[in-house]
């Protein structure tokens, strides 16, 4: 794969441009500083604008803290799970249509979440310029009001994640304890847990509805999300995992190179995605025994794609979601929008590649009855 630095001097689609200045200190401070000086600019940057998250973030705190403190989670979330390019931003998008029932986090909210209760409303406007109508990656709508994953908001304030070694890839292999947080601290642990509590509260706060929630990490965490809210649903999506192999590919060679603060190591990029797949499939399939009976359902990819109706259907009569006859005509509206929408066109597998496939993730094509390459 090439080595060149693709998108060099971009300084967008950076989540770190919301954190505050201390934590980017204790950030930079536990990776010794080694930003790369081909990223110094996006450093820059980033130093700068932690500077007024800071002061906006004392400013929530005083008007906000205690009234965050009080707020109780009564109404338990609605976890979209999935490996990422599976389908989740899709069926996301589907199900955040539902306003009676569900709240969802939003692009902004997600990058600011110190500040997004006094921030966004001006910021929105303000900066709407800066946000691209579509995403690097494909070419899914993108705004600052477009639901997102929520990964985010507990990396900036816990500052664990699996995906800050996508920033610092030279200790990718120390930030990967915190996919499934099998090999993290129980303070750490605890650390994440209250973080993304807090983040949750905000957003009760702020809604007062249940929580639609998406974030392909969460499939490893299971066991974690249900000892925070016991009464959580879950629906999962699959999609083939040749497919998924593919378009992942394509992730890392589109909007990974917009965060990287050090040169990265192109060379170990498909042997990343077929370890955290594996990863990440194994904590999933060892604790979903753990969700209660009814709390579960799963979609394959392709169904939502034939038939997003009468899938997204499915989905309310098994987990038992109030209100299908109203929600229906708005998911509907939604649908007929993406008439045109045009998919990525990936790389076709070579026979090797599809052999690797085969070797290391044929048990899955076997669950889920997908045909093997």
């Amino acid at each position: 794969m090439s080595t060149r630095l693709k998108h060099r001097w971009s300084i967008g689609h950076n989540y770190l441009s919301g954190i505050t200045a201390a934590d980017w200190w204790r950030l930079l401070d536990a990776n010794r500083f080694q930003v790369d000086a081909v990223y110094w600019h996006r450093a820059a940057v980033i130093s700068l604008l932690s500077l007024f998250n800071s002061f906006h973030r004392r400013r929530e705190e005083r008007l906000f803290d205690k009234k965050i403190e009080a707020t109780e989670i009564t109404r338990p979330p609605l976890f979209i799970l999935g490996h990422w390019r599976s389908g989740t931003t899709h069926l996301h998008n589907l199900l955040a249509q539902d306003d009676v029932n569900f709240a969802f986090a939003n692009t902004y909210q997600v990058v600011n979440p110190h500040t997004f209760l006094t921030t966004e409303e001006a910021n929105t406007r303000r900066f709407a310029w800066m946000i691209p109508d579509k995403r690097p990656m494909d070419n899914m709508a993108l705004s600052f009001e477009s639901p997102q994953e929520d990964e985010f908001a507990p990396l900036l304030i816990s500052l664990m994640s699996s995906y800050l070694g996508v920033s610092f890839p030279r200790r990718e292999s120390f930030y990967n304890r915190y996919l499934t947080f099998d090999d993290a601290t129980r303070e750490e642990t605890w650390q994440w847990m209250e973080a993304f509590r807090w983040f949750i509260k905000k957003l009760t706060l702020k809604y007062g509805r249940a929580l639609l929630l998406k974030s392909p990490p969460h499939t490893a965490r299971i066991r974690l999300l249900l000892e925070m809210f016991p009464d959580a649903k879950f629906v999962h999506i699959h999609r083939r995992p040749d497919e998924v192999f593919q378009s992942f590919r394509h992730y890392y060679d589109t909007a990974m190179w917009h965060t990287y603060l050090q040169r990265p190591d192109r060379s170990r990029i498909d042997d990343e995605i077929i370890a955290r797949y594996r990863e990440l499939y194994g904590a999933f399939f060892r604790d979903l025994p753990l969700i209660p009976a009814g709390n579960f359902h799963e979609v394959a990819f392709g169904d939502v794609e034939r038939d997003p109706m009468g899938t997204v259907e499915g989905i309310y009569q098994a987990l038992d979601i109030p209100a299908w006859e109203k929600v229906s005509e708005k998911i509907s509206r939604y649908v007929s929008t993406l008439d045109g929408y045009e998919k990525n066109r990936l790389t076709t597998l070579t026979a090797a590649e599809k052999d690797k496939l085969r070797s290391e993730w044929g048990g899955i094509y076997q669950r889920w009855d997908h045909d093997i390459p």
